[in-house]
């Protein structure tokens, strides 16, 4: 059996498991069977809310969803994991509003809020949810979510929603109704990637680029190291980097960090310094960047994102690997939204001798991306395991991450 084969069958094999599960809770066959991917970000971090460039792929991971139509307005929703304790979590549609304490549930009913705003006709329904996706490990396990609810709704009501317009939609759900304030990346990665290919996303026109991304083919893997450390995007400090990169474009005069043109960033950092002041944005001691070191790290992780598009359209998979770590130094010293895991795993794989390596997703935790020869792939995850028992931590979980296609209907 070729890799193809096992994991079309794997896929088969959850999706009638999942069809199986829903019957057993709800007494009914679904109408069909639904996946959207988790992801990770090769490159574009925290610039995706910033009108910047981002780069991700789609996993392999992903959330099932089994659904069937309702006529009584009633939203039921059910997880195969711990996350629900088992219990059917029942919301009536008009009833729904945003910021309510729903706990995981807060986010497919988001969805339905998000698609009954925008005047979509949509009822009530029942789904029954499996995932693979890590949960709180930076592979936007929310989006998968998010985006496999919403292509099953848009099937259930006929809705003919295009993937870009389901990913907006998925996107203003978790901004206003579950009150992250998250860009449009992950959501789109989830709805548009395809397989085999990096998604190349302008998050201000929203314009696309499948870009070729045969990793095997080169005889390189890309490693996802979750460091195990679970982040809480919610808890403030990804609001107060959001918050503090609007100030920074206020000060500026720009509509947003996107606008800072490379070249002029010494300027721009130099403005900032008169009309700012030194560092003091968050509480002494509170580990918060000052707006100077937040406009750095957006306008030159744009720069890195052209960069790494650059090199591989030129073919050199390779030497996007430094572009990575570079990366990951411009997210912990500047952006400040690393944590002593992830610098870790970056330490370790680089003295392993991989090709690359930087946190991945929005930080405080999660997880990181390492470029590594195929053939030291399994000496590097070594390392990093062993670096991580020295220093106390918990076993990372490393896999490969193999583009992977984006939400798509399974049965």
């Amino acid at each position: 059996m070729t890799d193809t084969d096992r994991t079309t069958a794997d896929r088969d094999r959850r999706a009638r498991q999942t069809a199986e599960r829903f019957q057993e809770v709800y007494g009914a066959a679904p109408t069909g069977v639904w996946a959207a991917p988790g992801r990770v970000n090769l490159i574009g971090e925290h610039t995706d809310y910033n009108d910047g460039f981002v780069m991700p792929l789609a996993l392999p991971h992903t959330t099932l969803a089994a659904a069937a139509p309702r006529t009584d307005g009633v939203l039921r929703v059910h997880s195969g994991d711990s996350s629900g304790n088992g219990q059917i979590a029942e919301l009536r549609l008009d009833a729904l509003h945003p910021a309510s304490d729903g706990g995981w549930a807060g986010y497919p009913a988001g969805i339905a809020w998000a698609l009954r705003e925008a005047g979509l006709p949509v009822g009530g329904a029942d789904l029954h949810y499996d995932s693979t996706v890590p949960v709180g490990a930076g592979l936007s396990s929310s989006a998968a979510l998010e985006v496999v609810t919403a292509l099953a709704l848009d099937d259930l009501y006929a809705l003919g929603l295009a993937r870009q317009r389901l990913a907006q939609l998925a996107q203003r759900a978790e901004n206003a109704f579950v009150g992250v304030p998250c860009g449009i990346m992950d959501q789109t990665a989830a709805a548009c990637c395809t397989d085999g290919h990096a998604l190349f996303l302008d998050t201000r026109d929203l314009t696309q680029r499948q870009v070729p991304f045969d990793l095997a083919g080169e005889g390189l893997r890309l490693l996802v190291v979750d460091t195990r450390v679970k982040h809480e995007l919610g808890d403030g400090a990804y609001a107060q980097r959001r918050a503090m990169c609007e100030r920074g474009a206020r000060a500026l005069g720009v509509h947003a960090l996107r606008d800072v043109p490379y070249a002029q960033l010494p300027a721009a950092l130099d403005r900032l310094a008169a009309e700012t002041g030194a560092p003091g944005d968050g509480a002494p001691g509170d580990g918060a960047p000052d707006v100077q070191a937040v406009v750095r790290h957006v306008v030159t992780e744009n720069r890195r994102v052209e960069d790494v598009i650059a090199r591989l359209d030129a073919g050199d998979t390779r030497a996007i690997g430094p572009l990575l770590t570079v990366g990951h130094a411009s997210l912990r010293d500047d952006f400040r939204v690393s944590c002593a895991e992830l610098d870790l795993a970056v330490e370790a794989a680089g003295a392993a001798g991989a090709l690359g390596a930087r946190m991945t997703g929005g930080g405080f935790g999660g997880s990181a991306v390492v470029l590594v020869e195929e053939p030291a792939a399994d000496a590097v995850a070594a390392r990093v395991t062993e670096a991580f028992a020295a220093a106390g931590y918990a076993a990372p979980r490393i896999f490969p991450a193999v583009p992977s296609a984006g939400a798509r209907r399974l049965v």
